[in-house]
């Protein structure tokens, strides 16, 4: 299994703003502990040894805080110097990775993916990128996500509310020579220009994971996450 893995963190949190002034969304506190905490736990729980964290807002926060506290696995910063989007973020990061292959994960979520199966499975479909799907009942913050018999994504569709579906949980796999050979921007939406289009081409494929996921990014969420995580 590959063992690296980007974190996007360099969002602005505006709607988090209330409960968390100016941090970082990955900073948000939990209990006595930033939220960017739990995830590089559950990353290094899952054989990952090296993250490279795609930094912007208030990054010196983020470093500060890695450089401090005793973390169990190897940490990489890269800093927008303007805000390049999630994909330009990614395209950024993976200048760190050193090997081809890599998972990128969100710094406002957590979703606990078993990664090993994952890879395997994207091994498995010869796949060149793939998603982690969460399974979820009676949503509408979220778009879903369709799939065809043999697991490739046929369709993602817009926000409306869903008695039941599969979402986008933010966890992708991928390698740094498929991105190469996409030509992409400097500075663009991974979502938009990456994954909507190769879906048209079918080239993405879904891996379902009914695990724990929360995405902190409105303050009721992050509320939850508080109430969860300190259990």
């Amino acid at each position: 299994m590959t063992t690296e893995c980007i974190v996007l963190a360099g969002g602005l949190g505006t709607r988090l703003r209330s409960v968390v002034a100016d941090k970082p969304k990955c900073m948000a506190p939990i209990g006595d502990r930033p939220f960017l905490y739990y995830l590089l736990q559950y990353l290094a729980e899952q054989g990952i040894t090296h993250v490279v964290l795609s930094l912007g807002y208030r990054s010196e926060q983020v470093i500060d805080w890695c450089q401090q506290t005793q973390l169990p696995l190897e940490i990489s910063y890269v800093i927008e110097s303007e805000p390049l989007g999630t994909g330009g973020g990614i395209i950024l990061a993976s200048s760190e990775i050193r090997g081809n292959e890599f998972f990128v994960a969100n710094g406002d979520t957590f979703f606990h993916v078993p990664l090993a199966d994952y890879h395997s499975f994207h091994k498995e479909k010869q796949s060149a990128l793939s998603l982690a799907l969460k399974p979820m009942q009676q949503f509408e913050r979220y778009g879903s996500v369709e799939l065809d018999e043999n697991a490739r994504i046929t369709a993602f569709l817009e926000k409306k509310f869903c008695e039941q579906g599969l979402i986008n949980g933010g966890i992708y796999l991928t390698s740094k020579e498929y991105l190469q050979g996409l030509q992409l921007p400097q500075q663009f939406s991974f979502e938009k220009e990456v994954l909507e289009q190769q879906v048209k081409n079918k080239q993405v494929y879904g891996f379902i994971a009914d695990q724990y996921f929360i995405d902190i990014g409105i303050p009721e969420d992050y509320a939850q996450a508080q109430s969860d995580f300190l259990k």
